[in-house]
């Protein structure tokens, strides 16, 4: 069973003078149980050797390891999963070409979400949830109601992501998301640990209050 709590997405534009890898081991340090490797500019080459040295520190601290759009990338260094949306490789292809896969899928509406559960998705990621600046090509948000239909619309888990810092978390878990997904709140703070700490203790202070 995947914990989907804290789902820590790597951004180099926004990590400053950490590596990857460092920045990685710091946020598994404070709490993240899933680590996604996002990187739009590298060559394959250079994508594939930091997708093996995130395996590596994956594998030893039994954190889940996704790779972002690569099926390629992510059957060669062997992650747990890929992550994709609608402009890479179809679900059903990818499922057919990886079953052993953990596969992700990127959707904002109810109807979206269903196909994608029926094309064999394993969780969804879910937004954008608020306005954010990480990622120019996240359409307009979607807000915490369409979070919470597409969760009721689904029996597989629901991560949100999309301009969610530490003090939106109540209203995406209050929502029924099963995991919150941070690419700036994290990677780009002062503490990559501290933020990271602060984000998986408020997530389960508010699932210990959840009806």
């Amino acid at each position: 069973m995947i914990d989907y709590s804290l789902y820590v997405i790597t951004d180099r534009t926004i990590q400053g003078v950490l590596s990857t890898a460092l920045m990685v081991e710091q946020a598994m340090e404070g709490g993240a149980t899933v680590i996604q490797l996002r990187d739009k500019n590298a060559t394959s080459r250079v994508f594939l050797e930091e997708a093996l040295i995130i395996r590596e520190l994956t594998r030893k601290t039994g954190v889940s390891f996704i790779v972002n759009d690569r099926i390629d990338i992510a059957l060669a260094c062997g992650a747990d999963g890929v992550h994709l949306g609608e402009e890479d490789i179809p679900l059903s292809f990818a499922r057919r070409i990886a079953s052993g896969l953990i596969l992700g899928y990127s959707v904002d509406s109810v109807e979206k979400a269903q196909e994608a559960e029926r094309r064999g998705a394993s969780y969804l990621g879910v937004g954008t949830i608020f306005p954010t600046r990480t990622k120019m090509d996240a359409g307009n948000p979607i807000g915490t109601e369409m979070l919470r239909a597409i969760k009721r619309a689904v029996k597989i888990p629901v991560v949100a992501i999309g301009g969610i810092s530490l003090s939106l978390v109540d209203e995406v878990i209050q929502a029924g998301a099963d995991g919150v997904a941070v690419i700036s709140a994290v990677v780009g703070a002062p503490s990559v640990v501290g933020a990271a700490r602060e984000f998986r203790e408020k997530i389960r202070i508010l699932r210990s209050n959840r009806p």
